[in-house]
């Protein structure tokens, strides 16, 4: 194996504070090399604070290695980077042609059992990348809790183990964007914070929590508060930061809605103290970005960024609708089922300690439900056998129960962006 030759994340990110600048990152991957080299220095070379990203092939995130195989032997193009099949060397020079510009690289891949990626990302010069035993099985695969958890503690000790090699590590947890949408922001807080103390137990210092925008700006500012109180109480003696992504679900099919979402979600990067954000384009409606429109959507949100940070500061009184009590209940209860966080995870799940609501995976409950109140918030109708306050009973009939209620809670957020710009009601920034 190889140590790393792509910089540390922690470092790059204190530099970034200095100046007040959000880091703004894509998720963007192709399966040639020439082009992922091309998309790396365009990311590089934005008028913004970059990390670069290479997002894996979807065969690579379920270890269907004959398929990527097939593809490249033929030339079928793949949505994304075949990191496992490629000839380590041929990331290696990737990576390094891009290494004088300081510019961190972080892998995304959306693997339920990913030793096989972090092995080759070893081999191939990286140690930035992200995920989680609970953020990409439940989501993403049929594959049973117990053999993620235990693919993800050799993934994350051989992650940890390369920095005896000079590497700087890093592992972000995907836990605040379980399905994207739809649920509520006290279990999005509680996983990430969980998988935070999954990472630390298996030997890494320098991690990331997510939040994913969901539909309501002051609901997420709570719940990033609630971030930031719960990482400081647990993760004292790591180096950690939280990053937000751009919202999830069905994306705005306007230009001018799609772009008021994202610079939403820079304010509430900003306003929300996260130090990162995952960018999206006003293509994600219709298709896979291009290089250009990665790189306008980073330069767009960054702006608003800077703008936002020039301005006043918020000085609003929240509403403390419980979402730190709630999502330290959830952390406690599954700590207190075993000293191991992996065993305890498996567990909170098999006994609907934690329960992920509208999510198919055999290991989970599937008896929690949520809505999206008249007033935006995202509501709790059923908490299962989770230890939460019983919702109201008219919290029930409010949340609905047939399938047009749950599309209609899907698109919430498309039809509000965008029926605020048909009718002119809100100005684009653009």
């Amino acid at each position: 194996m190889t140590a790393t030759v792509t910089p540390g994340i922690d470092g790059f990110l204190a530099e970034a504070a200095k100046r007040a600048a959000l880091v703004v990152q894509p998720r963007m991957g192709f399966s040639d090399p020439n082009q992922m080299l091309r998309g790396l220095l365009a990311v590089t070379g934005a008028n913004a604070c970059t990390i670069a990203t290479i997002t894996l092939d979807s065969y690579t995130r379920v270890g269907d290695y004959a398929a990527v195989a097939e593809a490249m032997r033929t030339g079928m193009p793949l949505n994304g980077y075949p990191l496992v099949n490629l000839d380590p060397a041929v990331t290696r020079e990737l990576v390094a042609a891009i290494a004088h510009t300081g510019t961190p690289v972080q892998v995304r891949h959306g693997s339920g059992l990913p030793l096989d990626i972090f092995q080759a990302m070893a081999g191939s010069g990286l140690a930035v990348t992200e995920g989680g035993p609970v953020s990409y099985c439940l989501p993403y695969s049929r594959v049973p809790l117990p053999l993620a958890v235990d693919d993800w503690a050799r993934a994350c000790e051989l992650l940890a183990n390369l920095a005896d090699q000079g590497a700087r590590p890093h592992l972000e947890s995907f836990g605040g964007c379980m399905l994207g949408q739809l649920c509520p922001p006290s279990l999005l807080v509680a996983i990430s914070v969980l998988e935070g103390l999954f990472f630390r137990q298996h030997g890494l210092r320098s991690i990331s929590l997510s939040y994913a925008q969901q539909t309501d700006r002051r609901q997420d500012l709570e719940a990033l508060r609630a971030m930031h109180r719960l990482a400081g109480d647990l993760l004292s003696d790591m180096d950690w930061h939280i990053v937000l992504y751009a919202y999830m679900g069905v994306y705005p099919r306007t230009r001018s809605g799609a772009l008021d979402l994202l610079g939403d979600a820079a304010e509430l990067a900003v306003h929300g103290g996260a130090a990162r954000l995952i960018v999206k384009t006003p293509a994600e409606a219709f298709r896979i970005p291009t290089i250009e429109e990665n790189v306008a959507a980073l330069e767009y949100a960054a702006a608003v960024a800077e703008e936002v940070a020039r301005g006043e500061p918020v000085t609003e009184r929240l509403i403390d609708s419980g979402i730190h009590n709630e999502a330290r209940t959830l952390v406690e209860a599954v700590l207190d089922l075993h000293p191991d966080v992996g065993q305890a995870l498996c567990r909170a799940f098999a006994t609907g300690v934690l329960d992920v609501p509208y999510c198919l995976h055999p290991d989970n409950a599937g008896r929690s439900r949520s809505y999206v109140d008249a007033s935006g918030w995202l509501r709790w109708s059923r908490v299962g056998g989770m230890p939460l306050p019983r919702p109201a009973p008219e919290s029930l009939r409010a949340s609905g129960s047939a399938s047009g209620d749950l599309l209609a809670a899907l698109s919430y957020v498309e039809r509000r962006y965008d029926r605020e710009n048909e009718s002119a009601r809100k100005p684009s920034r653009d």
